[in-house]
């Protein structure tokens, strides 16, 4: 394979706080333009008179465009500059948020929505690597672990703003804070990024292969939110002989977008990437899950239900630059996989509710899994940048966001298999509340074997600094 090492010249000195606040605008902003927009679906469903599938398509055409986009946009980035995607990726961003605030019907807001996706598609595959070029390596865990806590900071954050704004402002608010985020980050890119990381610079972008990737992991995801309806199984079975086909007709080429070798040669990148899989498919559901539990079993109402779970996400968000630090001395491996194994243990305590759990048994389950996420993310993060060369940052940070995409629709697909079975496709009453709590307790132990799998997934990456 061809490699060709390019690197433009970098200023003596690099204002690292500035780049630190610049990549947390960034990392703050996709994760709130996800979880805000949820708690303002029942607003806009009635405003447009949506069904629920239509609803449905606000929150996936983001997710799907996102995550096809993810790869072959972070390799263009290598090739053409980080900086100069990131900055056509705000702008993107906020043309998006500025066509959902004035969309007029819901097939405008859904088209909006794949534009939101195409920006965050180059945000989520820059910023990560802008941030690890910026910082020497004995400093990467610690910068990383505050990025991930501004990561969860947005997600935790985004159902109360939003609820907020939504209820005094209206649904449309949620797009224009969006916009307000995009153009404060448009301004500091402008303000400081004089130059720009272009590490694969002369190599081609392979077109056909993207294409190819991207159908692929467009069938895999979609057709997995289908299950169990025939569709989804036949569409996710195409999408994984596609993908299959793609990784093939990859290792042919001399400028993939997907470099191979990354995943057949490189334990550690490998490994790392599989543990993310994992991980995001063995956790991501809990809220959902802990949120019915709360609210038709515990009868808390939302705004009470939003203030339990909260507990998770803000100890992840205390934690993860700790953890981050940690990394930095001791092996990612071990610090990853240890956060691995108590989110596990978490996970296996929650099999154990009732109807007579208490709130405080949930809240400490929760700080609980919120400290073993900490000490997954940050570190496993550290280990994916840390175990490629510079001039593959682009891709390794793409990659690792396809994960956590693919790994939060596996997990909630997981969820709703387990509903079709057990409850089926009618609406939750008092009736099938014991058949919801049985659900719920199934869903903990698929996800607890799961997550303790991921354990053998995590220590089998090796050493990073070997």
């Amino acid at each position: 394979m061809k490699m060709i090492f390019y690197k433009k010249s970098m200023p003596e000195k690099i204002n690292g706080k500035l780049v630190l606040i610049i990549t947390s605008v960034c990392a703050f902003m996709t994760p709130f333009m996800v979880s805000s927009v949820n708690i303002a679906l029942p607003t806009i469903g009635r405003e447009f008179m949506a069904n629920a599938v239509y609803l449905n398509w606000i929150v996936t055409a983001y997710l799907l465009t996102t995550a096809a986009l993810l790869l072959p946009i972070g390799r263009i980035a290598d090739i053409k500059g980080r900086v100069k995607i990131l900055r056509i990726g705000l702008f993107v961003i906020a043309a998006g948020a500025a066509l959902c605030a004035v969309s007029v019907n819901i097939h405008m807001l859904i088209v909006a929505r794949v534009i939101q996706g195409i920006g965050a598609s180059m945000d989520f595959s820059t910023s990560t690597a802008i941030l690890v070029s910026s910082f020497p390596v004995e400093k990467r865990g610690k910068v990383l672990g505050f990025n991930v806590a501004v990561v969860y900071t947005g997600l935790s954050s985004g159902p109360f703003i939003g609820g907020l704004i939504t209820e005094y402002f209206g649904w449309r608010g949620i797009f224009l804070f969006t916009l307000a985020l995009s153009i404060a980050a448009i301004i500091l890119v402008g303000a400081w990024y004089k130059t720009d990381w272009v590490e694969a610079k002369g190599e081609k972008f392979d077109l056909r292969g993207s294409v190819f990737y991207g159908a692929s992991l467009v069938a895999i995801i979609y057709g997995f939110s289908l299950l169990p309806d025939f569709t989804g199984f036949a569409l996710t079975a195409a999408g994984v002989i596609a993908f299959l086909l793609f990784i093939r007709y990859e290792s042919k080429q001399d400028d993939p977008v997907l470099n191979t070798s990354l995943f057949l040669s490189n334990k550690a990148f490998a490994f790392s990437n599989i543990a993310a899989l994992i991980n995001y498919a063995a956790t991501y559901a809990v809220s959902f899950l802990l949120s019915l539990y709360l609210q038709y079993i515990k009868l808390l109402t939302p705004k009470e239900a939003g203030i339990v779970l909260i507990a998770q996400p803000v100890m992840q968000a205390v934690f993860s630059p700790f953890c981050g630090r940690i990394s930095d001395k001791i092996e990612p491996r071990i610090v990853a996989s240890t956060g691995m194994f108590i989110t596990a243990v978490g996970l296996c305590i929650l099999t154990f509710l009732t109807e007579q759990t208490s709130l405080f048994f949930i809240i400490i389950s929760l700080l609980f899994l919120g400290f073993g996420f900490a000490l997954f993310s940050s570190p496993n993060t550290n280990a994916i940048m840390s175990s490629v060369e510079k001039k593959y940052f682009g891709v390794a940070a793409s990659t690792q966001s396809t994960m956590r995409l693919m790994g939060q629709m596996f997990s909630m697909g997981i969820a709703m298999i387990i509903f079709s079975v057990f409850i089926g496709k009618i609406q939750i009453t008092p009736k099938v509340h014991a058949a919801l709590l049985t659900s719920i307790r199934i869903a903990f132990i698929v996800f607890s074997a799961l997550c303790f799998t991921g354990v053998f997934a995590s220590l089998s990456r090796g050493k990073i600094r070997e």
